[in-house]
């Protein structure tokens, strides 16, 4: 069918034209599309404000050769405003998006979608230390992307932990045989706040001293980077500064 609806999270935009915006968006159904928005940039626009960053949408596109034409657009989660009025909030999402956008394509799943619109409304409403959520963000979207870290038996070998060294361009813990010269040791309580990082334990992240957190964040972001092969560039700017409300 030419013209098709889904539900979409907006990733991020650009300028074309005078008065038009490519849109990049994820899709709940139709994987990440770009799509051109015309007009949106004219104040007269009825739905610009609503393909902003971090917004999500309820879109009908029109199927281009190239590029899709967006037609209509109904908000469904008004999560920019919330977002951008602090700045920890803001550099997560700004990780998060970015992320989706390398990992996703036009086969990506419904959960990769369903499980950005979660992260970003977590982060809208303050529900959790905003580093918290990009790191279980991280660690759950690469897990659905087939790079689930090791966190029990041994990345390389399989040999059954516990394991005390973390080594991200392996696959996550190793044991002592398969560990490189010079591997830094990591803390099984760093182990344990990664696992609930993955499962979402809530109750179990928010008590977490910042140390622990903080040495968690460390190897998610090593991992993350490492096997998108390139650098996240947002994750240069994350805070540990916490807004209002927050831990």
């Amino acid at each position: 069918m030419p013209t098709y609806r889904d539900e979409a999270v907006i990733l991020r935009t650009h300028k074309l034209g005078e008065a038009d915006r490519i849109v990049t968006m994820l899709s709940r159904r139709h994987g990440k599309v770009r799509a051109v928005a015309k007009g949106v940039r004219r104040t007269s626009s009825k739905f610009g404000a609503r393909l902003e960053p971090f917004m999500v949408a309820d879109v009908q596109l029109y199927q281009g050769r190239s590029l899709d034409i967006v037609q209509q657009a109904e908000s469904l989660g008004s999560y920019g405003t919330d977002i951008a009025a602090h700045y920890d909030r803001f550099t997560a999402a700004n990780a998060m998006v970015e992320t989706a956008d390398r990992l996703s394509d036009a086969e990506a799943t419904p959960d990769q979608y369903l499980l950005l619109v979660g992260g970003l409304r977590a982060l809208s409403r303050g529900e959790h230390v905003a580093r918290s959520i990009l790191d279980s963000y991280l660690l759950r979207v690469m897990s659905l992307s087939g790079w689930a870290p090791s966190l029990d038996e041994c990345a390389r070998c399989g040999t059954p932990g516990p394991h005390s060294r973390f080594v991200a361009q392996l696959g996550g813990v190793v044991c002592q045989n398969c560990a490189p010269a010079g591997s830094p040791r990591v803390a099984e309580k760093t182990l344990s706040l990664l696992r609930s990082l993955i499962a979402g334990e809530w109750d179990v992240i928010d008590a977490a001293p910042h140390a622990d957190t903080a040495a968690a964040s460390g190897l998610v972001s090593a991992y993350a980077q490492w096997h998108l092969e390139r650098g996240i560039r947002s994750l240069a700017h994350v805070s540990d500064i916490t807004s209002g409300g927050e831990r």
